[in-house]
């Protein structure tokens, strides 16, 4: 397996910083906030650019309010300056990992989505029917309570096998422990929770790909459905009875 020793310099660098504020400012250049960014931008991203190479870099409190769509959630929306550092990570990080993910792995990537998802269930279901000519089911599940739950540990040990660069580690977890909670969870809202999310998740999706053999399953961040003609296999996978 392939590892990464020295990327903070690339994560940090002012032209990747700059790339980041590009991003991140994308459909909010009315934002009182991001006006306030830029009316000093090169000195703003300087200052943040020395925080962080002196690792004196602190994350700003979690604005939190909850999102009835239908399904209440609470959300916690970063500063405009830490999204940027978001935003910088996933740019060095995520050609790094999403080469790792399964292809039906279907949110928060490019090129995939909710369309993507609809259109792979719509395939297995006809491949798993015999183009409905045959009987199959189909198992939905989700996890609970996910992004409150996932631990820290067990994420940073999964990004260390491929970032071996200490200097990385220190502000994934800075970030990550910038939450209600010190040791577990992530927040809905952060670009980086979801990236996040993937990455955790990918073991999951190992383990039905290549433990269980599962030949038709999709992952959207918690959400997954596996699909079979057996029933029995099904349920046994879902330690149904």
């Amino acid at each position: 397996m392939k590892s990464y020793k020295n990327i903070y310099e690339e994560i940090i660098s002012l032209k990747n910083l700059t790339l980041a504020w590009k991003k991140a400012r994308k459909g909010k250049t009315k934002k009182d906030y991001v006006k306030e960014f830029e009316e000093n931008l090169a000195y703003n991203l300087k200052i943040l650019h020395d925080e962080l190479k002196s690792q004196t870099y602190k994350p700003k409190l979690l604005v939190t309010f909850v999102l009835r769509d239908p399904k209440t959630r609470k959300i916690s929306k970063s500063d405009f300056r830490d999204r940027i550092v978001h935003h910088a990570i996933i740019n060095i990080l995520e050609p790094i990992f999403d080469k790792t993910f399964i292809y039906d792995s279907c949110a928060n990537r490019k090129g995939k989505g909710n369309l993507f998802a609809i259109k792979r269930f719509e395939k297995f279901q006809r491949k798993v029917t015999n183009n409905f000519h045959s009987e199959a089911f189909c198992f939905k599940a989700d996890i609970k309570h996910y992004f409150q739950e996932v631990n820290h540990e067990i994420l940073l040990n999964i990004i260390r096998r491929k970032i071996k660069d200490e200097k990385v580690l220190w502000l994934i977890n800075i970030i990550l422990n910038n939450f209600e909670s010190k040791n577990k969870g992530m927040p809905l809202g952060n670009l980086t929770s979801q990236f996040f999310a993937n990455i955790y998740l990918n073991e999951l999706d190992y383990f039905v790909k290549h433990k269980l053999k599962a030949k038709y399953y999709i992952r959207y961040v918690d959400d997954f459905i596996l699909l079979n003609s057996s029933k029995n296999e099904l349920l046994s996978w879902g330690g149904g009875d």
